[in-house]
């Protein structure tokens, strides 16, 4: 049913009437008036229901409808049933109070529109197709798919990824060196058990990951950023690994510069280290040609690390690993003896979804949406907010919205209170990295000195000079809101930005010919 209806019913003679109003399905808005009038305390906990199909007259309901939301509510644990007693409002479901706490200028207004980066727009999913792949899957699928999980993955996914990411992204691995992960995340923990740190990482980038590297015994230092993406010369013989975005640096936008990838697949071979790659954005490219992937150069020093959480859902908990062969058996290891984190169904429905075609026309209509809703951003920040600059947008699912030094805080602040979510750029920068991008760079003195005192020296600082100072900006995710909300949602960004400087008026000068003015006179 999806017409829209009020009713009312006294429970039990206590005069507490029960409204049910809205559209939509009626049992859905029982539970949900029965769960407002326990949470409120209007329902005390003991209270007895009247039967369902009293309730259900009263309400003008079908018995049926009245009886499975009683049944549903006591499965939840809001209501207790007993034999000969009927239908009893739970003892432990007490009444809530309201906490009210105080407005601030973070807080002042509830979020309604959505432009912080990191998910697709959950209504795009492809569930048609999703589940087409799902029934051919679950019908080709072999008994043991059924069985304990294996940790390295279905070997259905690991063929279906290695051909995939060889086509679309220049990876060179074969089946045997891909481990399946629940996302980036997952496979980011398991490198660092594996590896041990110290590890180096770009100055910006995901908050999430430096405090999982963390929690794992990993400190990570900040190594600089730039237009041609991080500056790997900062890298020394004492990290054990760098962690990098080189499709697309995250936050700030942009490819690692040719040069540089060929240096840190250098930096890696002389040191023994790792190159973790962090395939961010790899498949979302619009004013650019495509960038392969650096495992590419070196697949004995570089760890592709990937997901579909931007390109299909990051409800589905799926990410790879493809590793140098020397890593796979103690990643493997670490992992544990059974598949604990994705599902096997899921994992045979994405290799069918994948080898199909079907992924790679999701990401086909993915990459033309999120053009069109760059375009848009793009389009609404010249028209209402020309003296801002916008940068990144060449890739990715989000821009960086540069503004007036010392504005960034005042802006998230003011689209709090326009309802907009909204982060700083701020918010990505890696703690250490300001600090050293003010500490003295090593001479070269000691730079030339030797290998240990000189590892020592720019270890300890992040003492490079590639570290730059933080730049005010904020960092606008374009793929979340629905369409129908993404026109809002800029015009919501626009009223938040700073206004433009006033042009200071400059004091008049006089020419370098003109005469000396009189003297004064005695």
């Amino acid at each position: 049913m999806t017409d829209s209806w009020v009713n009312s019913a006294e429970i039990l003679g206590s005069d507490l009437p029960l409204e049910l109003s809205g559209t939509g399905n009626r049992r859905a808005l029982l539970m949900d008036a029965l769960r407002e009038a326990v949470r409120s305390g209007r329902l005390a906990p003991g209270t007895r229901l009247p039967p369902y199909r009293s309730l259900a007259a009263d309400l003008g309901l079908a018995r049926n409808t009245v009886a499975d939301a009683y049944a549903e509510l006591v499965a939840e644990g809001w209501l207790a049933a007993r034999q000969g007693s009927g239908t009893r409002v739970a003892e432990r479901a007490a009444p809530v109070t309201p906490v009210h706490r105080p407005r601030t200028p973070e807080r002042a207004v509830r979020p309604v529109h959505d432009l912080v980066q990191g998910q697709p727009d959950p209504s795009v999913f492809p569930r048609t197709a999703w589940l087409a792949s799902a029934r051919r899957a679950l019908a080709a699928a072999p008994d043991d798919a059924f069985g304990p999980g294996d940790p390295h993955g279905r070997p259905e996914l690991r063929r279906a990824l290695a051909g995939y990411l060889a086509r679309v992204r220049g990876v060179r691995a074969s089946p045997d060196r891909i481990v399946l992960c629940s996302g980036a995340a997952h496979g980011l923990r398991l490198l660092a058990e594996v590896v041990g740190g110290p590890w180096a990482a770009e100055a910006y980038g995901l908050p999430f990951h430096r405090e999982l590297l963390a929690s794992h015994g990993v400190g990570t230092r900040p190594l600089g950023v730039d237009a041609d993406g991080a500056r790997v010369d900062g890298l020394t013989r004492r990290d054990r690994a760098v962690l990098l975005t080189p499709a697309h640096q995250f936050p700030t936008g942009g490819p690692l510069h040719p040069a540089r990838r060929a240096a840190v697949v250098d930096w890696a071979r002389a040191t023994g280290g790792l190159v973790v790659e962090d395939d961010y954005d790899g498949e979302f490219r619009y004013d650019r040609q495509p960038v392969g992937a650096v495992q590419g150069l070196d697949p004995e020093h570089v760890v592709l690390v990937g997901s579909v959480s931007k390109s299909l859902s990051p409800a589905l908990r799926i990410g790879w690993m493809v590793l140098p062969q020397r890593l796979v058996a103690p990643v493997v290891a670490a992992k544990g003896e059974r598949e604990q984190f994705s599902s096997a169904t899921e994992q045979l429905t994405l290799a069918d979804f994948v080898e199909s075609g079907a992924y790679d026309r999701q990401v086909r209509r993915m990459r033309q949406r999120h053009r069109r809703r760059r375009d848009q951003l793009v389009a609404a920040l010249h028209a209402r907010a020309p003296h801002v600059r916008v940068t990144g947008i060449a890739a990715g699912l989000h821009a960086v919205v540069e503004l007036p030094p010392g504005t960034e805080r005042s802006a998230v602040r003011a689209a709090a209170w326009q309802g907009l979510a909204v982060e700083g750029l701020g918010d990505y920068l890696h703690p250490g990295a300001e600090h050293a991008s003010r500490a003295p760079r090593a001479s070269r003195a000691h730079r030339a000195g030797a290998a240990g005192k000189a590892d020592a020296v720019r270890a300890a600082g992040p003492a490079d000079a590639s570290l730059v100072p933080h730049r005010d900006g904020l960092v606008v995710g374009y793929a979340t809101p629905t369409e129908s909300a993404y026109p809002e949602a800029l015009d919501a960004l626009c009223r938040s930005l700073p206004p433009a400087a006033p042009l200071a008026t400059p004091p008049a000068a006089t020419p370098a010919s003109a005469p000396p003015p009189p003297p004064a006179a005695p």
